[in-house]
This record gives C-alpha cells, sequence and structure tokens, in this order.
C-alpha cells in the first residue's frame, strides 16, 4: 500500500510528513504509473498527463482513502484501499424477545477483507456458531485454495458438518431445528469480490446509483429450489400471509443448521458470485438481514443509502427505517463503502417512504 499524497486524496492518511511539493508528487505518480506516453489505462488521452482519482468524478462527501499500490499495477487501474473504520453496521432487536442477527467485519489476510451477516432461527445456537467459525474455515482452506468461490462453497458445506457434530455432542434435541442464513462477501485485493449465500439475507452493489443483486434468496418460491425439496422428499406449504414454507415449518430452502430438514431437501450448498470493482463508479456494498428486506427492496435501500453522509450514519437511517415502517424482525445491515461513495449523492432533503409496503417485499 502506498499514500500518494494530497495531490491524489485531500486528507492525510498516514502519520508521515512528507515535504515534497505537490509537482514532486505529480512526478512521482506518473514514473510509477505511466511508463510510456502512449495511450495506456493510466493516459487515455495520450496526452502524458497521469490519470488522477478526481478525473473519475468530483464530488463534496466522498471517503478518501490511499491506494494500494500492488493491486493497481497488477489490475492496471487505480484501486483505493477499503478501510475497515469506515463500514457502516447497524442491528436493532425490533419486536423479537431476543437478537438472533449476527455481523462481522474483519481483515483475515493481509490481501482479503471479511464481511458476513447471519441471521439465526430457532435460536441463536446456529448463528453464535457462525459468527464465531466461518471466518476460520474460509482462511484456512485460502492458504489452500485461490478461487475464493471454490473456498466460500467449501467453507459453506464444512461449517455446517462441524455444527452438526457440536449440536450431536451438545446432547439438546431441540437444536436439530436451529438454523441460519449466512452471507459471506470477501474481497481480495481491493477490486475482486465474491459473495456467497444461503437462506434469505441478501447482498447488493451499488453501481451508478442503481442497484445490484449479487444474492437471489433461497425460498420455496423458487422454482428450482422448490424442485429440489419435491424431489428429496419434502414438501411445501403457504402460512395464513401466503409465505411458503419447507414441510409447514421454515420459510427458506437453504441454510446452515436445520439438521431435521436435510432429509427434505434442506443443504447449505451457497450460490456464488464473483464480480471486478470498478470503483469509479461502486459505491458501497451493503449486506442485510430479511428484517430489512421484508420492507424494503434494493432500490429503495440503495437511494436511502445514497442520501446519507457516511456508511455508518446510512447503516443506523436503513435499520430504524425499517422497524418504523413495520417489520418486527431484527434488522441489520452491513454497509462497505468504494471508490464512488458519495457520487450519487441527491440534492433531495430526504428519500420518502411513501409507498405500498406490500409491493415492496422481501422478493422484491
Amino acid at each position: 500500500m502506498v499514500t500518494v499524497s494530497v495531490w491524489w486524496a485531500p486528507r492525510a492518511t498516514t502519520g508521515a510528513v512528507d515535504h515534497r511539493g505537490p509537482k514532486a508528487h505529480r512526478r512521482l505518480f506518473h514514473c510509477l504509473f505511466s511508463p510510456r506516453r502512449s495511450n495506456s489505462r493510466f493516459d487515455p488521452d495520450g496526452s502524458g498527463k497521469p490519470t488522477t482519482w478526481d478525473s473519475f468524478g468530483i464530488w463534496d462527501n466522498r471517503i478518501d482513502e490511499p491506494i494500494l499500490l500492488p493491486p493497481s499495477i497488477k489490475y492496471g487501474m487505480p484501486i483505493p484501499k477499503v478501510s475497515l473504520s469506515n463500514v457502516g453496521c447497524a442491528s436493532l432487536i425490533g419486536q423479537r424477545k431476543e437478537n438472533e442477527d449476527r455481523l462481522q467485519v474483519s481483515q483475515m489476510t493481509a490481501n482479503i477483507l471479511y464481511f458476513a451477516v447471519f441471521d439465526g432461527h430457532g435460536g441463536p445456537q446456529a448463528a453464535d456458531f457462525c459468527d464465531k467459525y466461518m471466518e476460520k474455515y474460509i482462511k484456512d482452506l485460502v492458504a489452500e485454495q485461490e478461487d475464493l468461490e471454490l473456498v466460500l462453497a467449501e467453507a459453506f458445506l464444512e461449517i455446517d458438518k462441524a455444527l452438526a457434530r457440536h449440536f450431536h455432542f451438545s446432547g439438546n434435541a431441540s437444536l436439530q431445528s436451529s438454523g441460519t442464513t449466512a452471507t459471506v462477501a470477501l474481497l481480495r485485493d481491493g477490486i475482486e469480490l465474491v459473495v456467497g449465500s444461503v437462506g434469505d439475507s441478501r447482498a447488493l452493489l451499488c453501481r451508478k446509483g442503481k442497484a445490484f443483486k449479487l444474492t437471489v434468496d433461497h425460498t420455496p418460491e423458487r422454482k428450482d429450489e422448490k424442485q429440489r425439496i419435491k424431489k428429496s422428499g419434502g414438501f411445501v406449504t403457504w402460512n395464513s400471509v401466503g409465505q411458503a414454507n419447507v414441510n409447514g415449518r421454515l420459510a427458506m430452502t437453504r441454510s446452515i443448521g436445520d439438521f431435521d430438514l436435510k432429509t427434505s431437501g434442506v443443504i447449505a450448498e451457497p450460490e456464488t458470485k464473483r464480480i471486478t470493482l470498478h470503483h469509479a463508479h461502486d459505491a458501497f456494498l451493503a449486506l442485510t438481514t430479511d428484517g430489512i428486506n421484508f420492507i424494503m427492496n434494493s432500490q429503495e435501500i440503495c437511494d436511502v443509502i445514497n442520501q446519507c453522509h457516511d456508511p455508518k450514519e446510512a447503516a443506523q437511517l436503513i435499520s430504524e427505517q425499517a422497524l418504523q415502517y413495520g417489520s418486527e424482525d431484527n434488522s441489520t445491515i452491513m454497509v462497505v463503502p468504494f471508490g464512488a461513495w458519495g457520487k450519487q449523492k441527491s440534492s433531495e432533503a430526504s428519500y420518502s417512504f411513501s409507498r405500498n409496503l406490500v409491493s415492496s417485499g422481501r422478493w422484491a
């Protein structure tokens, strides 16, 4: 990692004092990133002038970060550091007796950041187990496997097996119906984003102000999921509010735990997605549990966050608004800012929630 002077980022990012002037920094940056004057990624117009962060667009409330030098050279574009201190998290209990949601943020390895949300049901035991051990399983696998999608797929299955053993040795039969969603995002080199998920917690990317869904809920409404449940010997019923459930009990078709429903087709295998970030256009990643998804669709979440000053304010506002507008579940959200944070900020004073809540339910 290298900090490229005030000329690149207005706020100081290290404790070191640099006495060189802006011309020296421009020469340094040009030397590092523009080895030739011909048309290149860092000299798109062939002018010989190096690309700056501001050439992507100037806005007032961005989050200034140092760039990561090795990844920037490797991928041929400026890649800012994603600082964990800027990540916004909020989790409110709502109308439930306890909060069974869990979230985790960490610097897992030197070049991989770890973000996760877990929404427990049937007690917090499964969510607690994943909160405690998921990162370790992933970290162990990363040491042997380069493909992060394969890492997540194996980690989900391995932690599910470990949880089964843990519950078995506890001798508590009631834990067989405890389970959790799991939505995990790994960010490598500040640019490679890989997401794995089971259940109905979600991940979305805000790109150019639009919500780009990175996960699809695992519910019996999905034709492919319903078919697997039926082929496995399970069945789907609908409750009094029209929500589909596996064997009349579980509103999702994939989870970690729920061992009493494994023979009915409920699996822990995640669906995964890999995406390359474009920090000039990507404002943030948001991970949410269904206490928020039930009341706000993806674009609404994106619009509200884009009007907030920083990710911490955004997370708090979203979780509070979900409860205010009718959610009775635990409401948990994580907001991870990227290069274009603040670029899509609206001049409007606030976002209006005046709408038909039914039309923007959990499947939106």
